[in-house]
């Protein structure tokens, strides 16, 4: 029996990386929709900002780190839990790893089925897998709300600022230089994945983004942004798709249509404007998936394993 795989298994082809400088302290490693890290080069230490997939696709950042200073990486911060922002942590040989505690509970919960879930659809973002050691990226460091961090005399704020990717969602953010690290909260010409997501608060969470009026803003994927203008188009963008994804799944859920009518009719509807966004394809079923869970009573998002994965790829797909 044939069984079609993911659209993002046949995703194979490299990605070019930009390593950039977006502020006097911030950089922003990016790879043509291909996960970001962002990294802040502090007056005696360097944070970064989710790892990469595997140490030795961190490699290659903390290559480019290298080029600029020798400051030591003493901070790694998880934005979220997911592993393909994670497992390369190692790589840093870090002092700390921060996350909020949310993050940290949803290790807990879900880490090791995230993990295998994610590795199973997505097998090109997770070169080398065999240099993740055992086990799980665990923080050493967890905080709620917010959290300062003194990198000599600059100043980096750890937020949470509502729930929308996952609950756990950390920004990292240079209130003298206007710069933040959004984590997946925020994408650019890259579809969300929205499997962990609260639809009904990430709107609300943007908002309150665009309230610190960012002047550079690393995404989640997609080119790293700069100034106000393009900072407020991918806060819009990305509000938009999530309010789109929610309209249309609610009202075929409140029209008591079954999931996979709700997934083609809201697929359709929305190809038109995002299908040529990096992922569309890929992330569409686990994103209506989502929407349907929260709009007939899941409050929270259920776990992705690798089987329930391959049995809602063949329920929506196949």
């Amino acid at each position: 029996m044939s069984t079609k795989t993911f659209a993002s298994a046949a995703d194979l082809e490299e990605k070019k990386v930009t390593f950039e400088q977006l502020s006097e302290h911030a950089w922003a490693y990016t790879a043509e929709g291909d996960p970001n890290t962002g990294i802040i080069i502090g007056d005696d230490a360097v944070l970064v900002a989710d790892t990469q997939a595997t140490p030795a696709m961190a490699a290659d950042v903390i290559r480019r780190i290298r080029e600029v200073t020798d400051k030591p990486i003493k901070y790694v911060v998880l934005t979220h839990y997911h592993a393909v922002r994670v497992l390369g942590a190692s790589a840093y040989q870090p002092q700390q790893i921060l996350a909020s505690q949310d993050t940290y509970d949803l290790i807990v919960e879900r880490g090791e089925q995230d993990k295998a879930s994610e590795i199973g659809r997505f097998p090109r973002l997770f070169r080398n897998l065999e240099t993740v050691p055992a086990g799980l990226t665990w923080p050493t460091m967890t905080f709620t709300g917010k959290m300062t961090l003194w990198l000599g005399k600059l100043e980096v704020q750890l937020l949470q600022l509502g729930r929308g990717h996952t609950k756990g969602d950390t920004v990292v953010w240079l209130p003298q230089e206007r710069t933040l690290l959004s984590g997946d909260l925020v994408e650019f010409d890259a579809t969300p994945y929205a499997g962990d997501a609260y639809f009904q608060d990430w709107p609300q969470t943007l908002d309150n983004i665009a309230k610190l009026n960012p002047l550079a803003l690393v995404p989640g994927r997609g080119p790293a942004l700069r100034g106000e203008a393009q900072v407020q188009k991918g806060l819009e963008v990305t509000r938009a798709f999530i309010r789109d994804v929610w309209a249309s799944v609610k009202a075929g859920a409140d029209a008591g249509r079954d999931l996979r009518k709700v997934y083609e009719e809201t697929f359709a509807k929305l190809q038109p404007k995002y299908g040529n966004w990096v992922i569309f394809n890929h992330c569409m079923p686990f994103d209506v998936t989502r929407a349907y869970d929260e709009a007939t009573g899941y409050p929270d998002p259920r776990i992705w394993t690798a089987d329930r994965d391959r049995q809602m790829w063949e329920a929506l797909e196949g």
